[in-house]
C-alpha cells in the first residue's frame, strides 16, 4: 500500500496531514527517510515517525456511547452523526456504525471500518443479541413476558423470541430490559406499541458478548480491549 495511506491506518490525520509529514522527512522506512507519499510499504514494513516505530492497523473497533440526537451515519448536511464525535486521527479511516440506533435513542455503538465483522454481526443467521434498557408508559399486559418470548406479531412480520424482564415500576412509567435477536426499524418501539404501551427512552447497553463500558459518558468512546476484540474474532 501507499506510505500515506499506512499512515492514515495508524491515525496519523487525513491524507493531506500525512503527505505534510511525509514531504517533512519526518518517517523513514527500514531505515531510510522516504519523502515521497506514493512509496510502497506493507503491513510488515519498519516504518518510524521521529524515529518511533508504527504500527498498523488494518481495521479499528471502537465502542461509543451514543447520545440522543446524534445520526448513526457517518455523515449529514444538518445533524451530528456518530462519526462528528471522534478525535480527527479516526475520521478518516473508513469508519461506520455497525447498525443503526434511532436518533432518540442512546448508548452502545460500534464504529469500525471492517466490513466483514459488520455484516457478520448484522446477518439474520448469526442471531447476535442486543439487550436494551426501555422505560414504558401504558399498561403491560400481565402476560408482556410470554408474548415475547413467543414472538411479538406486527402488522408486517412476527418478530423472533425475544426477552422481557421487567426491573422497576413507577407511578408513570415501567422500566424494562428487552434483548432482541435481530434489528428492524423502530421495532422496539413498534413491540411495545403493539401491547398499547409507548416507549419513552430507550438506551442499549450491549451488543452481542460486548456491554456498554459505564465509564462512559455519553458522546464519549474508547477502543475495544482485548476481551472484547475476541468477540470480534468470534463473528468474523
Amino acid at each position: 500500500m501507499r506510505l500515506d495511506k499506512f499512515l492514515c491506518s495508524c491515525g496519523l490525520g487525513t491524507r493531506t496531514e500525512v503527505k505534510k509529514i511525509i514531504k517533512s522527512k519526518r518517517v523513514k522506512v527500514d531505515d531510510v527517510i522516504i519523502d515521497k507519499s506514493e512509496f510502497k510499504v506493507d503491513e510488515n514494513s519498519n516504518v518510524f515517525l521521529d524515529n518511533k516505530p508504527l504500527t498498523y492497523n488494518q481495521y479499528t473497533y471502537i465502542m461509543l456511547n451514543k447520545p440522543a440526537g446524534c445520526l448513526s451515519a457517518t455523515k449529514d448536511n444538518h445533524k451530528q452523526t456518530v462519526i462528528d464525535l471522534l478525535e480527527n486521527k479516526y475520521k478518516n479511516i473508513g469508519l461506520f456504525p455497525v447498525g443503526r440506533l434511532d436518533k432518540d435513542t442512546v448508548g452502545l455503538v460500534l464504529l469500525t471500518n471492517d466490513g466483514d465483522f459488520a455484516h457478520n454481526t448484522l446477518s439474520p443467521k448469526k442471531h447476535v443479541s442486543k439487550t436494551y434498557i426501555a422505560h414504558i408508559s401504558g399498561n403491560l399486559p400481565p402476560d408482556a413476558k410470554q408474548i415475547f418470548n413467543k414472538g411479538v406479531t406486527l402488522k408486517d412480520f412476527t418478530c423472533k423470541s425475544a426477552e422481557l424482564i421487567i426491573k422497576e415500576v413507577h407511578q408513570n412509567y415501567t422500566v424494562v430490559q428487552v434483548t432482541i435477536v435481530e434489528g428492524k426499524y423502530h421495532q422496539i418501539k413498534r413491540m411495545f406499541l403493539s401491547l398499547g404501551c409507548k416507549v419513552e427512552y430507550l438506551k442499549r447497553i450491549s451488543f452481542g458478548d460486548i456491554t456498554l463500558d459505564l465509564n462512559l459518558k455519553e458522546g464519549e468512546y474508547r477502543l475495544l480491549n482485548e476481551k472484547e476484540l475476541s468477540f470480534v474474532k468470534t463473528v468474523r
